[in-house]
């Protein structure tokens, strides 16, 4: 037999015999290791232990020290679960059962389940828990598992198309019970720990409307009671954050039935939104763009050449019909406009870098169970750029974006983690393009002092791209902003201009988000900062309350002298008590209080959110601070500090 190599963590490489599987490899490293291994990552893909390598993996080997270990425990979790609710029900019909970022979920079919059925499951998963069942590997013939599954159709789907051409497929055994699947997963349903059932909710059979209805019981899993309670308590302060439910309080926005997936911006929710638009114009201006505008409506032929079309028609994507025999579509991303712009004109080497940005309005067609307020929406406006570059530009102008992308989330009190996605299964262009591609983003991080993390085969078709995830002050990450580096596009569209040599070449094109979509980041920052934002987003950003009726007209006056900043009087016939708590529930950042003594003496009592008082303020020196706060972009009200 001739050997393989595989590549391990640290970039050195090892010479395995053919046929060796990730715990062979494990072995082969130290036998300790060996021991320890509860499964792999190949490629960039989690496997089981006895998963074969080939020559030229990447090969990283999973203990119960790794991150990824608690993806495998998930997955256990989820076997837990539907061993436990077959115990219980033994109608119940499986389908699918993986793990998720915050723990698991079950579809299955054949039994009525609300909320009020989950205790006596996860009793019964406890029960499984505390008998330590081994979890063993078993490999069946397609022909037994076709008679195992005889009328779950579910099943039988997987066996014909994921699993189709397999023979033997492998199941996992606990116990008396057991489920196709290819793993990975613990050794024991003792090493499971801690469950929770968290919620029932609906589901399609495959993410298609068309297809079955399924009931989908989602739950979390951890090693321990205490990490578990962990995870509630940070489930609960994530519930009090939900940026809907703030939405709601503030009156920010509102995405109505008969606009499914696109927000509607209140006047709060849109004062918000012009500081962020202008706050990127501010950066935009700073690198260099220029804005453009360009029409949500195209026709569909724009799209053929990059690639785009395809793409986003085979998913189902875009939104797009005939007219007249003619294909059109509202535009998925702003970049094949962009390029048309570039392209109108003709470009010396000396022109480049030209820069184009753009608030571009794009919309994608999302299924309808996974649209989810601001976060996941059908209509979308990007703080869209691309930059039109030359080869020996590269690094610069990526250096130049990260630059300005680390101040931008400092501004907002977030961690900015950075994330290489490389070349995927659906890639354009040539290996020796993207290999190109992909070494121009790390010198630019690397020259930076930037960490960051490798997403294997995870960037979009066109080009490699550091994805730009940011953690909130809960310490959950989403993702947002993007760079990306294209060769593709300028090749594809002829894209030129005449170089020092007078030749024609095509450009390099940088793609960029530099906060993600106006949606989604306000999303995030309303979950963020739990709508107590910095006074300069604030959509009321201080409330004049006057103690009582005769102080009305000073109360206006002091709201004209404060004039370029978001105030409001309260005028109501209230007690001055309820006119405080009803400014601090509505999240203002000041409250300035007036009775007879400020009238007279011309000054304001200040009351910022967090209690604190100062008296016999003069106006004009509250005015000062408020713009060097909102200068400043301060985090908090700090005129008390």
């Amino acid at each position: 037999m001739s050997d393989v190599t595989v590549t391990l963590p640290d970039g050195s490489e090892l010479s395995v015999p053919e046929g060796s599987s990730v715990e062979d490899v494990a072995y082969e490293i130290g036998p300790g290791l060996g021991r320890d291994t509860v499964a792999g990552v190949v490629n960039g893909d989690l496997v089981d232990r006895v998963h074969p390598v080939a020559d030229g993996d990447r090969i990283v080997i999973v203990t119960d020290q790794s991150d990824e270990y608690l993806q495998v425990l998930r997955h256990s979790a989820a076997h837990v679960f539907a061993q436990a609710l077959q115990r219980l029900h033994p109608e119940a019909e499986l389908a699918i059962g993986p793990p998720t970022d915050e723990g698991f979920y079950y579809d299955v079919t054949g039994v009525d389940l609300d909320e009020d059925d989950l205790a006596d499951v996860e009793d019964e998963m406890r029960d499984i828990i505390a008998a330590d069942y081994d979890i063993e590997r078993v490999e069946r013939s397609r022909e037994e598992a076709f008679e195992i599954y005889g009328d779950n159709e579910y099943k039988r789907d997987i066996l014909e198309t994921e699993a189709a051409g397999e023979d033997p497929v492998s199941f996992y055994v606990q116990d008396d019970w057991q489920d196709l699947c290819q793993g990975p997963h613990v050794e024991s349903t003792g090493e499971v720990g801690a469950v929770k059932l968290l919620n029932v909710s609906s589901s399609y059979w495959r993410g298609d409307e068309e297809n079955d209805t399924l009931t989908r019981v989602h739950g979390t899993a951890f090693e321990s009671e205490a990490d578990l309670e962990q995870f509630i308590e940070m489930r609960e302060e994530a519930k009090e954050r939900d940026h809907r439910k703030i939405g709601r309080e503030m009156d920010l926005f509102t995405v109505p039935d008969h606009s499914p997936g696109c927000v509607h911006f209140h006047p709060n929710g849109m004062a918000i939104r012009r500081e962020l638009e202008e706050y990127i114009r501010d950066k935009n201006d700073e690198l260099g763009y220029d804005e453009v505008w360009t029409p949500e409506l195209n026709k569909a032929e724009l799209w053929k050449p990059t690639g785009h079309y395809d793409t986003f028609t085979a998913n189902g994507e875009m939104f797009n019909w005939e007219q007249d025999d003619t294909e059109y579509g509202l535009k998925p991303m702003n970049c094949a406009n962009h390029a048309h712009i570039y392209d109108t004109g003709s470009h010396s080497y000396r022109d480049l870098p030209i820069r184009l940005s753009e608030f571009g309005t794009c919309y994608r067609n999302e299924q309808s169970g996974e649209l989810s307020g601001m976060l996941r929406v059908r209509g979308f406006t990007q703080d869209d750029g691309h930059a039109f570059i030359r080869p020996d530009q590269i690094e610069e102008e990526i250096k130049g974006t990260l630059g300005v992308i680390e101040d931008i989330y400092g501004d907002f009190g977030l961690e900015v983690i950075y994330k290489l996605e490389t070349k995927g299964d659906d890639a354009v262009g040539s290996d020796e393009i993207w290999a190109e591609a992909t070494d121009a983003l790390k010198g630019a991080l690397e020259s930076e002092g930037l960490e960051y993390e490798i997403e294997d085969g995870e960037a979009a078709f066109y080009g490699p791209k550091i994805a730009i995830d940011a953690r909130d002050a809960i310490n959950r990450e989403w993702t947002v902003g993007t760079v990306q580096l294209d060769f593709n596009i300028p090749q594809r569209l002829d894209l030129t201009y005449v170089g020092e040599d007078n030749a024609e070449h095509h450009p390099v094109m940088v793609h960029r988000a530099l906060l993600g979509t106006f949606e989604r980041f306000m999303g995030v920052i309303i979950e963020h900062f739990k709508g107590n934002f910095p006074t300069w987003l604030a959509p009321e950003q201080v409330r004049v309350l006057p103690i009582s009726d005769d102080n009305l007209g000073y109360a206006h006056r002091v709201k004209n002298e404060l004039g370029g900043f978001r105030v409001e009087v309260d005028g109501r016939d209230a007690t001055i008590g309820r006119k405080i708590r009803a400014a601090h529930d509505d999240r203002v950042p000041y409250m300035l209080i007036v009775g007879d003594n400020e009238e007279e003496a011309g000054t304001v009592s200040v009351r910022d959110r967090f209690e604190n008082e100062g008296d016999d303020v003069a106006v004009d020196a509250f005015r000062s601070h408020l713009e060097s706060e909102v200068d400043e972009r301060t985090l908090e009200p700090d005129f008390l500090a």
